[in-house]
């Protein structure tokens, strides 16, 4: 079973074409692996092991009948419970939406079904996207494969833990700061966080409707690949969707980076970066260097407002978003109420989390009457500063390449009590949200401890495959 477990996305799939292995052998070697692993790592709030069973047959009958599947088929995947499932509870690790079981299907899962891969669960995450650590589900905190006295970041780190465990060889996270390049540095898998409006918005549960993004998790680049692949696309059910053809990213994956330009921004190595970090991150630019690139140090001087401007428009965003869970509509209901005021109160009050209050409160604050100017407005300018910098640095550079974290995995409930302090570690991340260009973040080493340490390669608008080209590289080179 665990052999099968190991096995990536790629390598199963050949092993279907080989008559190896059976759709219904790997989906059961994972269920199977998630009833003997999870109590201790907590990735998944629901296991969907009767319907993927189900699907599982299904998919190995149309094998048996020689129907052409695309590259997806009959692979385990595990969606992040904020993508919302038809007949399958989405909670988004909230009381609010404890039991919460959505009419229809996101986009992606539209995508996901119609490819036959086996959704085989819904994973744990922060409340409602928002946090780094996956400590603050209302439900369970989730833990480090790697080390389980450690988070595995957030807010994603359900999906993160799963691939990382081995529970399922791909995963869907999404990205608002760094939910899903943050998970992947701390547990050791790549996580991709996808241009802005290139994946569906619809079906994702809104945190903050114009830095929210959904990205693919993966044991390698080439999964990677191959599910955004699959999710990538316009969908006019989607507003922000882009208007861009289907792509598909595996055929960038070509192990050359020769004449390449890779731009280093001094920014991101400066203050507060773990040295172990910052030093497997130079080895990893050393590599490029190598392999033909030609890397040079440059400057994005705005990166230092970046944080407080995300925080701004994120919490204000989230504060209008989150209106909707009134208690009367659907989502958690107060059982203690004498007016309809009670029923706001109440039932926000006792429906959400800490966390989620707190950046409510915040947004709420930034929106209002007179502070408005001073913070929201102002923000929006800075955004528009962050994305002329990016804007800049790519007139020059192909791509350019930071830690993911500043540090390693922390120890669970070290930051909680400290909101600010856990905030900082998406400081190498939240520009990219605000710019909507991509990235993602591959492991490029360990430190002492043993834990992971991730790479983030930022590149320009809907140019995926040159972070496909340059990622695959670097993985190809490291396994020398």
């Amino acid at each position: 079973m665990n052999s099968i477990c190991e096995m990536t996305a790629h390598e199963i799939r050949d092993a279907y074409d080989k008559k190896e292995l059976t759709v219904t052998e790997v989906t059961k070697a994972f269920l199977d692996n998630i009833k003997e692993k999870d109590n201790d790592i907590k990735a998944f709030i629901t296991v969907c092991e009767d319907e993927a069973m189900k699907k599982a047959e299904e998919v190995q009958k149309m094998f048996d009948d020689g129907k052409d599947l695309g590259p997806l088929a009959g692979i385990p995947i595990a969606i992040k419970d904020n993508i919302c499932t038809k007949g399958i509870k989405t909670t988004c690790a909230s009381k609010m939406l404890e039991n919460f079981i959505p009419p229809y299907d996101a986009s992606v899962m539209n995508m996901i079904n119609d490819s036959n891969a086996i959704v085989i669960g819904k994973t744990n995450m922060d409340e409602f996207a928002m946090g780094g650590s996956t400590e603050n589900s209302a439900f369970f905190k989730t833990k480090n494969p790697v080390n389980l006295n450690k988070v595995p970041g957030g807010s994603s780190g359900g999906s993160a833990a799963a691939v990382a465990a081995s529970l399922s060889p791909i995963a869907l996270g999404s990205d608002t700061g760094g939910s899903i390049r943050e998970p992947a540095s701390f547990c050791g898998v790549v996580g991709m966080k996808p241009t802005y409006g290139l994946v569906s918005r619809y079906g994702l549960v809104a945190f903050a409707s114009s830095l929210d993004q959904i990205g693919p998790f993966s044991k390698d680049v080439k999964d990677n690949a191959m599910l955004l692949s699959l999710v990538a696309g316009n969908d006019n059910m989607d507003s922000t969707s882009a208007n861009v053809d289907k792509k598909d990213y595996t055929k960038s994956l070509t192990n050359d980076v020769k004449g390449l330009k890779i731009g280093i921004p001094k920014e991101y190595y400066g203050e507060g970066i773990n040295n172990e970090v910052k030093s497997s991150v130079e080895t990893a630019i050393q590599k490029f260097k190598d392999m033909g690139a030609i890397v040079e140090e440059c400057s994005l001087p705005i990166t230092e407002y970046a944080l407080p401007t995300y925080y701004i428009i994120a919490c204000a965003e989230a504060s209008s978003n989150l209106g909707r869970y009134d208690g009367i509509r659907y989502g958690y209901r107060t059982k203690k109420f004498d007016s309809l005021k009670d029923i706001y109160r109440n039932s926000r009050t006792e429906g959400f989390g800490e966390e989620v209050k707190r950046r409510i409160i915040l947004g709420t604050y930034v929106l209002s009457s007179g502070y408005y100017d001073a913070y929201y407005k102002k923000a929006q300018k800075v955004r528009t500063l962050v994305k002329q910098g990016f804007e800049e640095a790519f007139k020059k550079y192909d791509v350019l390449i930071t830690p993911t974290v500043p540090t390693v995995a922390f120890d669970i409930g070290s930051k909680t009590e400290n909101p600010l302090e856990m905030y900082m570690t998406d400081i190498l991340t939240v520009s990219i949200n605000i710019a909507g260009v991509p990235a993602i973040s591959i492991p490029c080493g360990k430190d002492k401890e043993g834990m992971p340490i991730g790479m983030q390669i930022i590149g320009k608008h809907f140019d995926e495959e040159t972070l496909y080209r340059v990622a695959y590289s670097y993985e190809q080179e490291s396994k020398k």
